[in-house]
């Protein structure tokens, strides 16, 4: 696959705890990411943040929280990125979504 210089970049932040049919939310996004076939898709793990309800979410020992930050991040054409998000956005029941332009410097797989 090919792509133009010029890409977007898709930020999708929930937590760790939420789920869509019994499984990780952000497991389903990235399998659905796939199967629409965009070009590539991230998931990272937060060390400590807070949403729309203001709760601090953190890995420090005494106070561990089971609903980390997660933020998924999809690399592909804006056009795509957009239609892309039509069709997950009624699963993410709480969360925030963020676009931006994103410069594709290259995008390449081995030959093996």
């Amino acid at each position: 696959m090919k792509l133009p210089e010029e890409g977007s970049l898709l930020r999708i932040f929930i937590g760790e705890a939420h789920k869509y049919k019994g499984k990780p939310l952000y497991e389903w996004i990235v399998m659905q990411a796939r199967e629409y076939g965009l070009a590539g898709a991230t998931v990272l793990r937060g060390m400590m943040g807070f949403g729309a309800h203001s709760v601090i979410k953190t890995s420090k020992i005494l106070r561990l929280s089971e609903d980390m930050p997660v933020i998924i991040e999809l690399v592909d054409v804006e056009d795509k990125l957009h239609d892309f998000l039509s069709t997950i956005e009624f699963a993410i029941s709480e969360g925030l979504a963020t676009y931006e332009k994103a410069n594709i410097i290259f995008y390449r797989a081995s030959n093996s």
